[in-house]
């Protein structure tokens, strides 16, 4: 037969009370019944607190001696909103650690429950990477139940599903899949449920990006081939009206505690072209906003190859354009100079993160020192590539995803490596004997084209968690899909 003080021996042995100061056991006499409050100081509403305890100890002898069902004595007693009974020790452990009150009442069979926590998190401001010139300002916290509320006022539809996972050995961090049940497809849903659930980790200390990682894994690929694939296969946000509109799609998305984004998917190449803005604006106007992006997107991958073999006379220049051609030798090679400007920004970015905002003007003075008057008197670069590179940095921030746009680079840098290895090749004997005197401008063409051909490969070869192509709806082609991802629709 259970003892009387079972919950509270049984807790008392399996929480650090004494060891660790924050986790505490109150005892109190609750209908003249010996009772413990077992809760973590620092996550629990003291407010809140102070109504439930009103309730029990104002329980009379009466009721407090003769119910023995934990559900019953809720029903009578406790006419608090968020009170469960728990009969399982692992779950009572978890619920402690969120922030919850575990009540063991001597007699009862199940220890009670009450959700009187409170999370210590900063405001619903707007994202910082996710301005709207006219949109909403709200956005995204480490509060789990806080972003779940910002999804809900958003969707008041009862097919608004958040399904819940606890992820992580240690961490057991609270994790919700969020679909529309009857639009999202079952078999994507599924299989994203089975993939949560498949985690086996001691702890999510990363978070969404723990988990984007395996869920996008997948099992018939080798490792390092999905290690290689730069191409980003969810996407981020921190907008809850994103979030909103990706769900009405018949999309997914997941929220992760502690974790101010949101993993939106299944995802495409053409989603990324997409941005809020284009649909606070008419019609007209975030059409000419996905042209920009869609424009930049291309010029970001080709205007430092283009330029590279511009400047080494791999490729005819217009009359309009020879004055921005340079002449004569450079002390660095123009490949160089792009590949150490391509690092030299991202170290900037790097800097400036870590940067105080005390000091980031100081920052911006010492990169422009650095990048712009003493890196050109001094020989190392010429204005003509940290003027193409400004130019890339810049159309690089009108892509909304941060992955995607590092993709990019990283096709930008294999065309100029395919430029250089061709304009390698032409030297050699045998490509002079098949190709004369124009064999370094020929072959540095074919490995730009080349190294293009397999850069487009590679994003064809890219297939969506569902499994396919992520050119969809380019291909397999769906002209109805691919028109209202390209251009901004009223419908």
């Amino acid at each position: 037969m259970q003892a009387k003080n079972y919950w509270a021996d049984t807790l008392k042995s399996a929480l650090p009370i004494g060891e660790s100061f924050d986790i505490l056991a109150r005892e109190i006499l609750i209908g003249n019944k010996q009772s413990t409050m077992f809760y973590v100081d620092g996550l629990v509403n003291a407010q809140q607190m102070t109504i439930v305890m009103t309730y029990l100890l104002q329980i009379d002898t009466h009721n407090g001696d003769n119910t023995t069902d934990s559900m019953k004595f809720i029903q009578i007693n406790l006419p608090f909103l968020n009170a469960v009974t728990e009969s399982k020790v692992e779950n009572t452990l978890k619920s402690i650690f969120s922030g919850l009150i575990a009540v063991a009442i001597e007699g009862l069979n199940e220890v009670i429950i009450i959700d009187s926590r409170f999370y210590p998190n900063r405001g619903i401001e707007e994202p910082a990477k996710e301005k709207s010139l006219r949109g909403a300002k709200d956005g995204f916290t480490e509060a789990f139940m806080t972003n779940i509320a910002l999804i809900r006022r958003r969707i008041r539809d009862p097919k608004l599903i958040f399904k819940p996972h606890v992820i992580g050995n240690s961490t057991k961090t609270d994790v919700s899949l969020v679909y529309l049940k009857g639009k999202a497809d079952e078999a994507l849903v599924q299989k994203i449920s089975d993939k949560l659930n498949a985690i086996s980790i001691d702890a999510l200390s990363i978070g969404d990006q723990t988990i984007a990682e395996h869920i996008v894994k997948d099992p018939h690929q080798k490792s390092f081939m999905g290690w290689l694939n730069p191409f980003p296969k969810v996407r981020y946000t921190q907008r809850p009206d994103v979030a909103a509109a990706h769900i009405t799609e018949g999309k997914l998305a997941i929220i992760v505690d502690t974790s101010p984004t949101v993993i939106l998917l299944p995802t495409g190449i053409f989603d990324f072209l997409q941005d809020v803005d284009d649909y606070y604006f008419p019609a007209i106007t975030g059409n000419y906003f996905r042209l920009l992006r869609t424009i930049n997107f291309i010029g970001i991958m080709f205007l430092t190859p283009l330029y590279l073999m511009f400047a080494q006379d791999y490729l005819p220049v217009y009359d309009a354009l020879k004055f921005f051609i340079p002449r004569g030798d450079f002390a660095i090679s123009l490949f160089w100079q792009f590949i150490l400007l391509e690092f030299a920004i991202d170290g900037l970015k790097l800097a400036s993160l870590n940067t105080p905002d005390s000091l980031g003007m100081s920052l911006s003075v010492i990169g422009a020192l650095i990048l712009g008057q003493f890196s050109v008197s001094s020989g190392w670069f010429i204005p003509q590539t940290i003027l193409c590179m400004a130019v890339v940095a810049l159309a690089s921030f009108t892509q909304p995803s941060m992955e995607l746009g590092y993709a990019i680079k990283f096709m930008r840098i294999f065309i100029l490596i395919g430029i250089q290895l061709g304009a390698f090749a032409g030297g050699t004997s045998m490509a002079m004997s098949i190709f004369g005197d124009n064999a370094i401008s020929i072959c540095a063409i074919i490995g730009a084209a080349a190294a293009t051909i397999i850069d487009f490969i590679a994003v064809a070869a890219t297939k969506t968690i569902m499994g396919t192509s992520y050119l969809y709806p380019l291909f397999p082609l769906n002209g109805n899909s691919l028109r209202h991802l390209l251009f901004r629709t009223k419908d």
